[in-house]
């Protein structure tokens, strides 16, 4: 398959200004829309999966890392869920006509908040949301539940702290800043509106988001059809070849 030419979008300001960079495969509509996990990339399993099946298929898809992540610049210990969101707007500008929105782990909430976003500005743009492992408000109700005592010391006195990843890719490096910013972003507690259907893929193996998450927020999207895919022996990344085929198949029925 030929390689896609990066291009990146300037976003912020002085000393908020990062270069975000993204690719764009050109194609019909409804394109596919990718948003990736925490500390994920572009160019990971999941993301080129979906564009190699975007092109089989001649869809338009649309990737990119955020700030601090990847190809993108900008300094990962100042990026928030406010700055990554911002981020995920303007690149979703860039897109062309319907979109389905594809989201992992934290990109399953950026994508809600885009939701909500397009809501708010009149954009009728989604023709359909999948989550794989929706890790909503995770600041809150995930990250901190797994902090121990003296990570929550050092993350006060030194607004940092790293976990051990089980996945082999080095340590995850969480900020105060994040977590206190997260708090501006919520979205448990009240009716989640996305205007379109959803399908959310979870894990039954899943540590990290676990399937009582996803039942939470099956309890909070009240107005839009749902369909909530279990897979019983299915970790948090949800990458397997088996994985992969759901996710085709979760697009071809959006389409």
């Amino acid at each position: 398959m030929t390689s896609l030419p990066r291009q990146f979008l300037s976003i912020g300001a002085a000393e908020n200004q990062r270069n975000i960079a993204y690719v764009q495969r050109a194609g019909k509509s409804p394109g596919l829309f990718w948003l990736n996990g925490f500390r994920s990339v572009m160019t990971g399993l999941k993301a080129s999966a979906l564009d190699a099946f975007g092109a089989e298929q001649g869809l338009e898809v649309t990737r990119f890392d955020y700030s601090g992540y990847g190809e993108s610049s900008g300094d990962f210990d100042k990026a928030t869920i406010t700055s990554w969101l911002e981020e995920t707007i303007a690149v979703f500008d860039k897109t062309n006509g319907p979109q389905i929105v594809i989201g992992s782990s934290m990109g399953g909430w950026l994508a809600l908040l885009l939701a909500r976003h397009l809501l708010q500005t009149g954009q009728k743009r989604l023709q359909g949301l999948i989550l794989i492992a929706p890790a909503v408000d995770a600041t809150h109700d995930l990250i901190p539940k797994r902090f121990t005592p003296e990570q929550f010391s050092a993350l006060e006195s030194q607004g940092v702290v790293e976990r051990v990843s089980k996945y082999g890719d080095g340590d995850y490096r969480y900020t105060k800043l994040l977590l206190d910013d997260g708090a501006n972003h919520l979205l448990f507690g009240r009716v989640i509106e996305t205007g379109c259907p959803v399908h959310i893929l979870q894990g039954g193996q899943d540590p990290d988001v676990p399937p009582a998450h996803a039942q939470k927020l099956l309890s909070h999207i009240l107005h839009d059809p749902v369909t909530c895919t279990l897979i019983p022996d299915g970790d948090h990344r949800l990458s397997r070849e088996e994985d992969l085929e759901r996710l085709r198949q979760a697009v071809l029925g959006m389409m």
